[in-house]
């Protein structure tokens, strides 16, 4: 078994908004994180309830994409809420894992 690293946390008011990085978050069941677009209901994806309450992206995924095609996301600009490390977010699709104190649900 592994155990993933969370690295960053970003959230955003509105679409289009600059991402913010927080030191915390405050995840609410079956809203997502406070503060954040799709739990202020202002998410491009908001209409469609039960996904993207909270957003992951692999630190590793960066690291390709700058590798293999020369693009340069820093953590603030791939828009996702949680960057992790070690943690092959593909294999927790479907299932329920821990972040933190908080228990998700992976979905596509």
């Amino acid at each position: 078994m592994w155990q993933g690293k969370l690295l960053h946390i970003h959230t955003t008011p509105a679409v289009r908004e600059p991402m913010i990085a927080q030191q915390t978050a405050q995840l609410i069941e079956g809203v997502g994180v406070e503060g954040d677009r799709y739990a202020l209901g202002t998410g491009k994806y908001s209409a469609f309830p039960d996904i993207r309450e909270v957003t992951l992206i692999e630190i590793e995924t960066l690291i390709a994409l700058k590798r293999d095609h020369d693009i340069d996301l820093a953590p603030e600009e791939h828009r996702r809420n949680l960057t992790t490390e070690n943690t092959p977010l593909n294999h927790l699709v479907g299932k329920r894992f821990w972040v933190g104190k908080t228990l998700l649900e992976g979905g596509v």
